[in-house]
């Protein structure tokens, strides 16, 4: 294959609609915005309007709440913890902290602090402490014969 052979897929561009071009175009004149009014100007979007009607994103019921002072964790999971840890970027004789999971590039800013999870597999033996974990997580590294310590007690299950 050539530079000169490279084509776009039939049907994947189409050519744009030249208006304002004459009356025998179908879009001639007026160009196909009628006649006087706003939007025959230029410079005109009118998003949401519907002619005086109540917008549709007013009818719809308003459902929710966000709350302004979540938490906000950086996750990690056990399984990823465990490859970090087989491609000794983890050293697991040292206590892993949420300094040495960001010094390691598993995690790039700790945010709210990390949270760790139970998806993966877990084998080796360590001292895990974070700012967060699930039971799951928690019970997975005790069964590989290590422990995971939460470090704040108000983010803790």
């Amino acid at each position: 294959m050539k530079l000169n052979e490279l084509r776009d897929n039939p049907g994947a561009t189409k050519k744009r609609k030249r208006v304002g071009r004459g009356p025998g175009s179908g879009t001639g004149k007026t160009a196909g915005r009628g006649i006087k009014g706003q939007k025959s100007r230029s410079g005109v979007a009118i998003n949401g309007y519907e002619g005086g009607q109540m917008p549709l994103y007013q009818r719809l019921p308003k459902r929710g709440f966000s709350k302004p002072n979540r938490k906000a964790y950086s996750v990690v999971n056990l399984g990823l913890i465990q490859k970090f840890i087989d491609e000794k970027k983890i050293d697991a004789k040292k206590d892993i902290t949420e300094e040495a999971l960001i010094e390691s590039g598993l995690i790039r800013r700790r945010k709210d602090g990390i949270r760790v999870l139970a998806k993966g597999e877990f084998t080796t033996k360590a001292t895990i402490a974070v700012t967060g974990a699930s039971k799951a997580a928690v019970a997975m590294v005790e069964k590989a014969g290590g422990s995971l310590t939460i470090t704040s007690a108000s983010a803790a299950e």
